[in-house]
């Protein structure tokens, strides 16, 4: 297994190119399922989760051609163009489904254009049940029958054809979101979703079903109105930029006291967490369309306590990383997680490496160290991992970071980029 050495106490100093955000392509790559006719996304990430989906979509029977050269980022990132024109496939099986949970995504788009799916319990990071109940719930109010039977989600569609209903969420998901949204836009009728998910990847989700011919009001809002259509046309599609990468390298740049300029990143899909950033020391500025200056403007950072809430609130997937930076602050901060029931499995990590934290049930106190030790750590979940990046980054020493696949699922070009930026980082095979 590959493993990333960090030789800390860099300052860094640089430009990054932030990618197509990972959680925005997934589901617009199951939205291909959607229809006969091509779909291009452009922007997309290379990170090990797109090409998990690919092999699933494969595995649809989903025709997929790849194009290194994306015309709209001056040819750099990637194109992929989605052809399920001869889809012949509705079963999701458990080899593929384990490695992500994102394939439960393809359940909604399945049953609006084949009326019938049938998908394995997902897999993923171990963060928690994280359960589909929300996903299944949506689906049986447009009209669809669903039984669990041997692990996997057994549904087909009375009739062939979904019935637009209203959706009304207990709690907010971005993913139960997004499959109602898609199983909605073939739907008959009209589909009003209640307690919606906002977030930019819901939005960047409803323009691109928008560009192919569906009829969506609402996204990024608490309640989306969706007219079912009798079909959706190919279209092309500029995925948006990462906001939790943008996130992250702004908190590399905070916690070496750097300056990083984010490229192809506009400020606003980072609210969920500019203000919390600008108090413990770091400011993020727009200083052209497209790019956001990261500087740190205090000597030490400032303890700030957060709680992680559904957009616009502190997202989950930056708290692993905000951590991170508490962990050198001048004070006491305290980070509250509410989204998911076991995501400080970083703590100990963190505290092998000198931090002083310690957390109870789905609260953490962090109190603030003069400076980080390097140890050698080991990744549990893609957003943990990284955190561990940012305190080796910081720390005096040297640190090495096992299970690099972790980062390489939602990360690309990693430590390429922080190198750039003057991190004296290595890969060791």
């Amino acid at each position: 297994m590959k493993k990333l050495l960090i030789r800390g106490g860099k300052r860094l100093e640089g430009k990054v190119q932030i990618a197509g955000a990972k959680n925005a392509t997934l589901p617009l790559m199951i939205a291909s399922i959607l229809t006969d006719e091509k779909l291009t996304l452009t922007n997309v990430p290379h990170v090990s989760d797109i090409s998990t989906m690919a092999n699933l979509l494969v595995h649809f029977g989903i025709e997929i051609g790849l194009d290194g050269c994306d015309p709209d980022l001056g040819h750099q990132g990637r194109a992929l163009v989605l052809d399920a024109k001869n889809i012949s496939n509705s079963t999701a099986p458990y080899d593929l489904v384990c490695k992500m949970r994102a394939s439960i995504f393809a359940l909604g788009p399945l049953l609006a254009r084949l009326g019938e799916a049938k998908i394995s319990l997902p897999g993923g990071c171990a963060i928690g049940t994280r359960p589909v109940d929300l996903h299944l719930k949506a689906m049986e109010k447009l009209g669809a029958k669903i039984e669990l039977s041997g692990g996997y989600v057994n549904a087909f569609v009375p009739g062939g054809r979904l019935t637009g209903a209203e959706i009304n969420f207990e709690k907010v998901s971005v993913g139960a979101t997004e499959n109602a949204m898609m199983a909605a836009t073939l739907a008959l009728g009209e589909t009003v979703i209640n307690n919606a998910a906002c977030e930019p990847e819901i939005i960047d989700l409803a323009k691109c079903l928008t560009a192919m011919g569906a009829k969506i009001e609402g996204a990024g809002t608490t309640q989306i109105h969706i007219q079912g259509v009798e079909k959706l046309h190919g279209a092309r599609h500029h995925v948006i930029a990462d906001r939790i990468e943008a996130g992250t390298y702004a908190a590399a740049a905070g916690i070496t006291g750097g300056k990083i300029i984010l490229q192809g990143v506009e400020m606003w899909i980072m609210n969920g967490f500019k203000d919390e950033m600008e108090r413990a020391g770091i400011i993020m500025k727009q200083i052209s369309p497209r790019e956001v200056e990261v500087t740190r403007t205090t000597e030490i950072l400032q303890p700030v306590s957060i709680s992680t809430h559904p957009f616009p609130g502190f997202p989950t997937d930056m708290q692993a990383q905000f951590m991170a930076l508490m962990t050198v602050a001048d004070g006491v901060s305290t980070i509250e997680e509410t989204i998911f029931e076991n995501r400080f499995m970083h703590v100990l990590e963190l505290v092998r490496m000198g931090a002083n934290i310690e957390s109870h049930g789905n609260l953490a106190v962090v109190k603030g160290v003069k400076k980080l030790t390097g140890a050698e750590v080991m990744a549990t979940d893609l957003r943990a991992s990284v955190s561990l990046v940012l305190a080796g980054l910081a720390a005096e020493g040297e640190t090495v970071i096992n299970r690099l696949y972790h980062l390489e699922r939602g990360y690309e070009r990693l430590a390429e980029k922080l190198i750039a930026c003057g991190a004296d980082i290595k890969i060791l095979y």
